[in-house]
């Protein structure tokens, strides 16, 4: 019998090249890497579906020694990207790749159960509408991260572009995740609000905004404002797909509220670290019980 999982990760492994005010550093990445991390610490039985070298096989035993299933595809090149941050503001990166995995498909999808996705492309092309499609025909609550449809690739240049397809997209989907920049560039909305109720005119029911300072769910006509609390930013890429990883998962049981609390604690604990997030639940329940006067909400 195949296993039901509560959340499965979709989107490429990347090999990141991060250079930031405090160097520079090579780490494992990937919106799927991230997120997957995040809910499997939380106790959730998770699966990741993703595309990388074979050279590379050492990080999928490395994903799965934290009891995570993977179902990768193998290709002649990894995703290779590199995020450079001019300043200490997380929002400001500027970002190129050099090798693509390629692109995932709905057969990649077909054979898992599961109650939620979360589809977390790098760039445009990686998750197309198929995958998107077929998990709601399957009757699966999908999360869709923005930044993979906002930036396309030119050359190894990633831009921002306009998206003309992205109402029929969300159409589809449960949950939207974006940071505020890429908010701004799909919507036109500066004010964070307007641009998570322009999300939500296009018929995702739950809206979850980062930016540098914390997290903006917005959730049957109200808004959630929770803050970042880190002691540091060494960890600062991997933020968004931290929160909306985290989010997700915690929503099959929870409020938009209390999900967006366990979101915004998780993704403070870990942008204090290099790489996914590896705390202990006890850690967070603290975290939460000092930064959001809230107890423990499991």
């Amino acid at each position: 019998m195949k296993p039901l999982y509560d959340v499965i990760y979709v989107g490429n492994y990347t090999k990141d090249t991060i250079i930031s005010p405090t160097g520079t550093r090579y780490v494992d990445g990937g919106a799927v890497n991230y997120a997957s991390h995040a809910a499997a610490k939380l106790g959730f039985k998770v699966a990741v579906v993703t595309r990388l070298s074979k050279e590379d096989e050492r990080v999928i035993k490395e994903i799965e020694s934290c009891g995570i299933d993977c179902f990768p595809t193998y290709t002649p090149s990894s995703t290779l990207m590199q995020l450079e941050y001019p300043t200490t503001d997380p929002d400001h990166r500027i970002l190129t790749v050099r090798g693509d995995a390629g692109t995932i498909t709905a057969a990649d999808i077909e054979p898992l159960q599961t109650k939620a996705a979360v589809i977390g492309p790098s760039f445009r092309g990686e998750v197309g509408l198929d995958v998107i499609e077929r998990l709601k025909e399957k009757n699966i609550c999908v999360a869709a991260d923005m930044q993979g449809y906002v930036r396309v690739l030119h050359g190894i240049e990633l831009k921002f572009e306009k998206w003309n397809e992205m109402p029929v997209y969300l159409h589809h989907v449960d949950i939207v995740k974006s940071d505020m920049v890429e908010a701004e560039a799909l919507t036109g909305e500066k004010n964070i609000l307007n641009a998570a109720r322009a999300f939500a005119a296009m018929g995702p029911r739950e809206i979850v905004l980062t930016h540098k300072e914390g997290v903006l769910v917005y959730a049957d006509g109200k808004a959630y404002e929770l803050g970042f609390y880190p002691t540091s930013l060494e960890g600062r890429s991997g933020r968004g797909d931290t929160c909306i990883g985290t989010y997700t998962a915690m929503r099959l049981n929870k409020s938009p509220l209390e999900a967006g609390i366990w979101a915004a604690a998780v993704t403070s604990l870990k942008v204090e670290r290099v790489g996914p997030f590896n705390r202990e639940i006890s850690e967070v329940e603290a975290f939460i019980h000092e930064k959001y006067n809230h107890g423990s909400l499991r």
